[in-house]
């Protein structure tokens, strides 16, 4: 992943670099492809938090209402870790007996 957001940000400052050679921000944009909108936002970025504001940002929302506990899936990835042979049902069954409650895929028939 940082090698990814390291190609990104080259390409970002690239484009950023070559408006400033050229002295023409309507050129650069056209040769390199982009929209004056997008160089804006850029040079925005930049200007308020550096080169590290370049980087990929999501913007979704993370869904909390499909994670489950903390304690849940703690004891399922220690489960998981220490018996990595076991499959859905074998594991839910044991968690279960151990007081931690999750669906098998067989629960949902």
């Amino acid at each position: 992943m940082e090698n990814f957001n390291q190609n990104v940000i080259k390409h970002k400052t690239g484009r950023l670099n070559l408006a400033a050679e050229l002295g023409n921000i309507s050129k650069a944009c056209k040769i390199m492809g982009f929209s004056g909108d997008t160089f804006y936002r850029y040079q925005t970025a930049r200007d308020a938090g550096g080169v590290e504001a370049l980087f990929e940002v999501t913007r979704r929302k993370p869904n909390l209402k499909n994670r489950v506990e903390e304690i849940t899936e703690a004891a399922v990835t220690a489960f998981a870790v220490d018996f990595p042979a076991y499959g859905q049902v074998r594991a839910s069954n044991k968690l279960r007996k151990a007081g931690v409650f999750i669906c098998s895929s067989s629960d949902l028939i």
